[in-house]
């Protein structure tokens, strides 16, 4: 039986939770080995989670380490998502939090997501905004919107990366590879200081810096994992003529 220590969290929450959490759970230990490495270290109160992002995937596989360990896991999702029958349900009862793409809708969004992280819950952002584009699965360059939150609202950022469930799902594939089992490693290291960032003007310097110094923890974690060095350069779709979002991205968007 999971502990959940947010204490802010609903009744009502935890229990969709846990008929949700127990069924996808199933699901992935029947698919999958695995280790969590470094969760003890994580904090007690709420904090933005930053992954590396291989597979279409790893949303289970993150939500299943952070929930085995004791928390209820928060995604950012697309607004149109809540209007679909059952998965809307879903998400509006787990406390997703809803991001539209108007920017008069933005500061709502933030106050969602303030409101989860003041509850001590958990909120997983993808720094890298899509599955990476690096064709060896390094973590490419980040957006800033991990870091806009992280500064806005003073929560500290875990970085964190995982290896194994590309071999399950390999990227942008529709077939699971089911046999033989796969093995799985999610490491979670400790909060990346962004003390002196702060209380500094937000500008665009700014929260550049604060997204580098997030990807060079993912990447410093990935490494860990894959027992290799990184490249000394990340990945830059814009540089390699490949369109920041969509499955076709070897061709730019126009």
């Amino acid at each position: 039986m999971v502990k959940i220590l947010a204490p802010g969290e609903s009744a009502k929450t935890k229990r969709v939770f846990s008929v949700l959490a127990g069924i996808v759970r199933s699901a992935m230990n029947a698919l999958i080995g695995k280790t969590w490495k470094g969760f003890e270290a994580l904090p007690q109160g709420g904090y933005i989670l930053c992954p590396n992002h291989l597979t279409e995937i790893d949303p289970l596989v993150v939500g299943h380490a952070i929930y085995s360990n004791g928390r209820l896991p928060r995604w950012l999702a697309k607004d149109s998502l809540f209007n679909v029958p059952v998965l809307g349900w879903m998400l509006r009862e787990t406390g997703q939090v809803p991001v539209a793409r108007s920017a008069t809708s933005a500061g709502e969004s933030l106050k969602a997501a303030k409101k989860v992280l003041d509850a001590g819950g958990v909120i997983v952002i993808y720094p890298e905004g899509t599955l990476t584009r690096d064709p060896n699965l390094w973590p490419m360059v980040g957006r800033t919107g991990a870091a806009r939150l992280a500064l806005q609202t003073g929560a500290p950022v875990v970085p964190m990366a995982h290896w194994g469930d590309q071999e399950l799902l390999p990227r942008y594939s529709k077939k699971m590879n089911l046999f033989p089992r796969k093995h799985v490693t999610v490491l979670a290291g400790k909060p990346i200081d962004l003390e002196d960032l702060r209380e500094a003007p937000r500008t665009r310097a700014v929260l550049e810096d604060a997204t580098d110094r997030i990807m060079d923890a993912i990447t410093a974690l990935t490494a860990e994992l894959r027992q290799e060095d990184a490249p000394a350069e990340r990945w830059d779709p814009s540089k390699h003529g490949q369109s920041k979002t969509g499955r076709n991205f070897e061709s730019p968007e126009n």
